[in-house]
């Protein structure tokens, strides 16, 4: 069922959007409580005991009133637990968790239970099932519904879900397989964001099984490396079932949930959010209130939790001045300060229909000329180290370095290289050219973002260093990923954008040759450089569609092998998240892929 992949490709930018991470969201609309909320102290925090409750997050009662104050740069246009994109997911997912804890949390690049599940599935445990059922095929071979008469025999995923029969939502009515199953009834009506539009495609039916078990079939010959992620999340049945489904994004749900964690909202303003305990949690005693504020200035953030006004703030790595004026608190001990490598990785794409860029050497001498470790170094404080594939480290596909093809920082080999080409200085400007044209290369990349425009320019230096001309394009993100612009219409020469990494690697839509934007596809797919080679798409296709784990490992190392070689995209670097709290607050772990709120449970005042 090739022709499915062309559905799931339409879908699955869920990436590229985080590179627009630098602004937020609209406001609120909906009439919301106005009153002021006043900033409460900070609260020891505990982790449920019971073990039939879900072991999600929740603060314990301080000496105080037993609240936390958190900050964030940008606040969300609703609380729902399914996102837009990547972008929103990573604004909304610190408030969201708390509402909604995630039925698998990606934690470190992988999947762990929070309790909402009663398990992780997977083979193992039976949860994961593989059968063969008949399919038709039409003339080409692809799977049909139509009854053609010719049959073959296909496999099917099963993934069965158990939710935890102890989840009650806070108006204490209980949470069951009905509400997941609303969810997706739901999702088939009106879009529920990228990721489920995505997971939507996948299947070929979603089916409460008992009052508290669910099961999701994929359709017939696909498999998708998240397969175990094809849940979903509960909605309120009973809160929702007569909602016109076409407001229930902007509508009064959407900005004031009601959940089934620890927490729900208790009131909200621009700028201020404060949720309340759930009274019919069952874990332990969470604290009595988390209130969480919105200021776009890191500056204001800082000086919060230094001043002991915020517990703690999460933000991306602001700019070298700001970032050395948060080091220097952390020094004076004012607050303390955790980094660590986002899963969202910049890069440059190299179209490689440019007849100047199908020239291996001409790629080479570029990713030799740009020093990448400077880039690190200046702009983001020396936090993290320079990527070398597209599996970024953490991820579990990730290749030894040892057996990749690196292009280290070297000027005299980039020059080497573009001699090789034939482009010289033949009249001493340090400028090369070719038949008496100067080598110039475009790059189009996102305006707004500073820390982007920042590396183009360092990039431009490194190459003029080497007589190579860049011309920069800054356009905006929306000219940039829209389905008529450069990247999907393939009308550029160099691209500079961000991906973002999940627990799996995934990559088929980026990589494979059927990923290639073509009007044959409508335009579909990821893989902007529009490399397609033969070894590299079959070890792509194993990686993402097999089952056994090491089947997928070796599929996956030997594309990495052949793209770090053939090198249709330069990988950049890493961005750094970052998270800043009350010297008086322990137990704060930032993790690459999970909320910082997700061990709120495990914080505690010194």
């Amino acid at each position: 069922m090739r022709s499915l992949r062309h559905i799931i490709a339409a879908g699955a930018l869920l990436g590229l959007i985080a590179c627009q991470l630098e602004g937020g969201v609209a406001r609120p609309t909906a009439a919301l409580d106005t009153s002021p909320i006043s900033v409460e102290a900070s609260t020891p925090v505990d982790s449920p005991s019971s073990p039939s409750a879900p072991a999600v997050v929740s603060p314990a009662p301080s000496s105080s009133d037993g609240s936390l104050r958190l900050g964030l740069i940008a606040e969300p246009g609703d609380l729902l637990p399914y996102h837009s994109d990547s972008a929103d997911e990573r604004i909304t997912a610190p408030i969201s968790e708390l509402l909604f804890p995630s039925p698998l949390l990606a934690l470190s690049y992988t999947y762990t239970t929070t309790g909402v599940l009663d398990r992780v599935p997977s083979e193992q445990n039976g949860d994961v099932s593989i059968s063969m059922v008949d399919v038709f095929l039409d003339s080409v071979g692809v799977i049909t519904t139509t009854n053609t008469g010719v049959i073959t025999q296909v496999q099917q995923l099963s993934v069965t879900y158990r939710w935890n029969p102890e989840l009650s939502w806070a108006d204490g009515t209980p949470v069951t397989a009905d509400d997941s199953l609303f969810a997706y009834e739901l999702a088939q009506k009106v879009s529920l964001g990228q990721d489920a539009d995505s997971r939507l495609a996948l299947l070929d039916r979603y089916e409460q099984v008992d009052a508290h078990t669910t099961r999701a079939v994929l359709k017939p010959d696909f498999t998708d490396p998240a397969y175990i992620t094809s849940y979903w999340t509960p909605l309120p049945r009973h809160l929702l079932k007569d909602i016109d489904p076409a407001t229930f994004a902007t509508g009064e749900f959407a900005l004031l949930p009601m959940g089934y964690g620890p927490y729900t909202v208790d009131r909200r303003d621009q700028g201020n959010l404060r949720l309340k305990l759930n009274p019919h949690w069952l874990g332990s005693e969470p604290a009595a209130a988390v209130s969480f504020i919105f200021r776009d200035n890191v500056e204001l953030l800082r000086g919060a939790v230094a001043g002991g006004s915020l517990d703690a703030a999460s933000f991306e790595l602001p700019a070298p001045d700001e970032a050395a004026a948060l080091k220097a608190d952390a020094a004076s001990g004012s607050l303390s300060m955790a980094t660590m490598p986002s899963p969202i990785w910049e890069h440059i794409d190299f179209n490689l229909d440019v007849p100047l860029l199908q020239d291996i050497r001409v790629r080479r001498a570029v990713a030799q000329a740009i020093d990448r470790q400077k880039i690190i170094d200046t702009l983001l404080g020396g936090y993290g180290s320079v990527l070398e594939s597209w599996i970024v480290p953490g991820q579990w596909a990730s290749a030894p370095l040892d057996q990749l093809t690196r292009y280290p920082y070297s000027p005299d080999d980039a020059r080497r290289l573009l001699d090789e080409v034939g482009y010289i200085d033949s009249d001493g400007d340090g400028l090369r050219e070719l038949d008496g044209m100067p080598l110039t290369i475009s790059l189009v990349t996102t305006a707004g973002s500073p820390l982007r425009k920042d590396v183009a320019d360092q990039i431009t230096a490194d190459l003029a260093a080497v007589g190579v001309t860049l011309d920069v394009s800054m356009v905006p993100a929306t000219e940039l990923y829209g389905s008529d612009g450069p990247l999907y219409r393939r009308n550029f020469e160099m691209a500079l954008f961000a991906w973002i990494a999940g627990p799996d690697p995934r990559g088929w839509e980026r990589w494979s040759c059927a990923g290639v934007p073509s009007e044959a596809n409508r335009w579909t797919g990821n893989n902007f450089p529009g490399w397609c080679f033969f070894e590299a798409d079959k070890a792509i296709r194993t990686a993402t569609t097999a089952t056994d784990i090491s089947e997928r490992g070796a599929a996956y190392l030997r594309q990495q092998q052949l793209f770090t070689q053939e090198l249709p995209v330069l990988p950049l670097f890493q961005r750094v998240d970052v998270v800043i709290s009350s010297p008086t607050i322990a137990g704060v772990q930032p993790d690459p892929t999970a909320p910082f709120t997700w061990n709120l449970g495990a914080w505690s005042r010194r």
